[in-house]
């Protein structure tokens, strides 16, 4: 079977290489090189370095509607595509340039969390249950019909870079497992139910920002669901303190204290409080301060850059 596969970065990887394992691949396309780094170095994304690897044709284009990249596709010959995190929405007529369509392979169970960061939104609202959806797409966002669903759950602790390295492989599995299937007609294509829908928009560093009058819960889910990019942070006396690792004990103050107050610092801990009334608290357990590498919460304390009283926020 003649397919192309679409994607960019290294969640993609394990779904190309599970469809050039099971299928010809004729073509690659990912989107373009981008500068990275200190130094701005123009650099390929992962797709574009395993494609080339496997000595598959790579395309970058920049524009996809002016008619010229939907007769490549077609010229390709390909009976389907596969599409795991390309990051661009295809319009129409490239979705009509093969013979049965585009199967994408999206981060969560649809309908929820449709759209770009899915991942790391089940994260960030506390899910304890996420997966990868198996889905045909049309001119919507990840509104189409639905072919296979695998599931996986999500601990407490775990952060939106490690339920996506876990998702990059099981959608690669769900690739070498049913595409064929779908390509025979044995799949039942099952319609969306968009009353169950939610959306996943891209990120922003803005979303990072921790607002101390949420629960502890709250804020734990946001730092691990953060996490890599674009990263939790706070402000300490005008400076960017960025959180990496956070806990949440169980405790109760009696006196409650402003959120964002640090209510404990010693060689032990830092603890934070939060919750509307500043009754809850958060373990601050891995920090890093503007232009610093970063430390555990002790060597914070130990380097006097936070006291018992200091106040966090914006």
């Amino acid at each position: 079977m003649r397919t192309l596969f679409f994607g960019t970065p290294s969640f993609a990887v394990p779904s190309l290489d599970a469809l050039a394992d099971t299928t010809e691949v004729v073509g690659v396309v990912c989107q373009p090189d981008k500068p990275t780094g200190r130094g701005l170095t123009l650099t390929a994304p992962p797709v574009k370095v395993r494609a080339t690897e496997r000595g598959l044709t790579v395309v970058q284009p920049t524009k996809l509607r002016t008619g010229e990249f939907a007769a490549w596709v077609k010229a390709q010959g390909a009976e389907l595509a596969l599409v795991a995190a390309y990051g661009r929405i295809l319009p129409g007529p490239v979705l009509e340039a093969t013979a049965k369509g585009f199967v994408n392979v999206h981060a969560s169970l649809l309908p929820k969390y449709r759209g770009a960061a899915p991942i790391t939104w089940a994260v960030v609202n506390g899910e304890s249950e996420t997966g990868i959806t198996l889905m045909l797409l049309d001119e919507g966002m990840d509104t189409g019909d639905m072919l296979d669903v695998a599931r996986t759950p999500i601990g407490p602790d775990e952060t939106a870079g490690e339920v996506s390295e876990r998702l990059s492989l099981l959608g690669a599995k769900l690739v070498r497992q049913r595409l064929a299937a779908f390509a025979r007609g044995e799949l039942t294509r099952v319609p969306q139910n968009g009353a169950e829908a939610s959306l996943a928009p891209p990120l922003a560093k803005k979303d990072g920002l921790i607002d101390w009058s949420a629960s502890a819960r709250r804020i734990h889910d946001r730092v691990r669901g953060m996490s890599p990019w674009p990263g939790a942070f706070s402000y300490l006396s005008g400076k960017t303190v960025k959180v990496h690792a956070t806990r949440c004990p169980e405790l109760t103050r009696e006196v409650s204290s402003l959120p964002g107050t640090v209510v404990v610092a010693d060689k032990s801990r830092v603890l934070v409080a939060c919750g509307i009334l500043g009754r809850e608290t958060v373990d601050l357990l891995r920090v890093q301060l503007e232009g610093k590498k970063p430390v555990s919460a002790s060597e914070w304390v130990s380097g006097r850059g936070v006291h018992e009283g200091d106040r966090l926020g914006g």
